[in-house]
């Protein structure tokens, strides 16, 4: 016969097995927002994820309230904002959620009439703008350069980061290249981007190297047959998002890197130097592929701290007594 403590643990682990109420009433209409957002809005897999997540937030909330979801009105939402604030929730998370919340609203109107989106019109909290990490130019230079080239995989993520720093390749983008996306010989990539808009982006001389040395090993690990991915795993199929963070670390680890090291922070590099040199704002939105260019000037946050670095250091009337 089981113990007492021995039958407390099953019953914890029973509950926390079963699914919250709440999530099961509305079942369906997740399942309709998910599906809308993959077919018209042609989100990411990441981007469903996220919000299908924060809607779950809020059906929960609604539920601890007992207020069906649909009669929601501002006053609960501003409550609920409240609630995650006190809850320590980042004031960029929070305004996410109330994006999801918005168009979660906006899509039950329109295909399952409810009465009104009460998330229309509710601030997230203020936040401070948070500036993008990025390597110095000799940081950059130096991690690269460092990267070991002795077995197939290091050709690999050599290819890979050398292509982040290159033509600031998003790491989702970097995942979904396919060989007919590459011209090397004319040095550009056909990138498929933020919803489903395709972008080409040059690819510099360092980069098309490691990509060709990379490309001549890469059979090597097609174990299972052709992939249409330009980079794969050791088994031959396609590299995740996960497993280039990954690589990333590892490639940290054996480089001796002190400061963070993720795939992000390659394409906040490739933005920040390309600015510091060209001063043109409109040509980084374009390698980037920005929808609007407010995204893009938080690098010129960046370029000002450079700028005044440079006035301190080089200007003969800045030193200051």
């Amino acid at each position: 016969m089981a113990t007492r403590p021995e039958r407390r643990r099953r019953q914890v682990a029973a509950k926390a097995t079963q699914p919250d109420p709440a999530l099961l009433a509305a079942a369906a209409e997740l399942t309709h927002f998910d599906q809308v957002l993959a077919g018209e809005r042609a989100a990411s897999p990441h981007t469903r994820s996220n919000y299908r997540r924060d809607v779950e937030q809020l059906l929960v909330l609604a539920a601890a309230d007992a207020v069906p979801a649909a009669q929601l009105q501002a006053r609960h939402i501003r409550g609920f904002v409240r609630q995650l604030r006190s809850r320590q929730y980042d004031a960029r998370t929070i305004a996410r959620m109330l994006s999801a919340w918005r168009a979660f609203y906006r899509i039950m109107q329109r295909d399952r009439g409810w009465p009104g989106n009460p998330a229309l019109g509710i601030r997230p909290p203020k936040r401070g703008q948070r500036l993008p990490q990025a390597f110095d130019k000799d940081a950059a230079q130096g991690l690269l350069n460092a990267l070991p080239a002795e077995t197939a995989l290091d050709l690999r993520d050599r290819a890979m980061f050398e292509l982040a720093y290159s033509s600031g390749l998003r790491v989702s983008e970097i995942v979904g290249l396919k060989l007919v996306d590459l011209d090397l010989q004319a040095g550009l990539a056909r990138v498929l981007g933020k919803g489903n808009k395709i972008r080409q982006v040059p690819v510099g001389g360092a980069a098309c190297r490691a990509l060709q040395d990379w490309l001549a090993e890469r059979p090597v690990c097609l174990r299972h047959g052709e992939v249409a991915q330009v980079f794969v795993g050791r088994t031959g199929k396609p590299l995740s998002t996960r497993a280039v963070q990954l690589r990333c670390k590892h490639a940290a680890r054996v480089v001796g890197l002190a400061e963070p090291f993720y795939p992000h922070k390659l394409r906040h590099s490739c933005a920040t130097h390309l600015l510091q040199e060209s001063h043109d704002l409109r040509a980084v939105q374009e390698l980037l592929g920005h929808a609007n260019l407010s995204t893009t000037q938080v690098y010129t946050h960046l370029d000002i701290d450079y700028l005044m670095k440079s006035y301190d250091q080089f200007h003969p009337r800045a030193k200051r007594q």
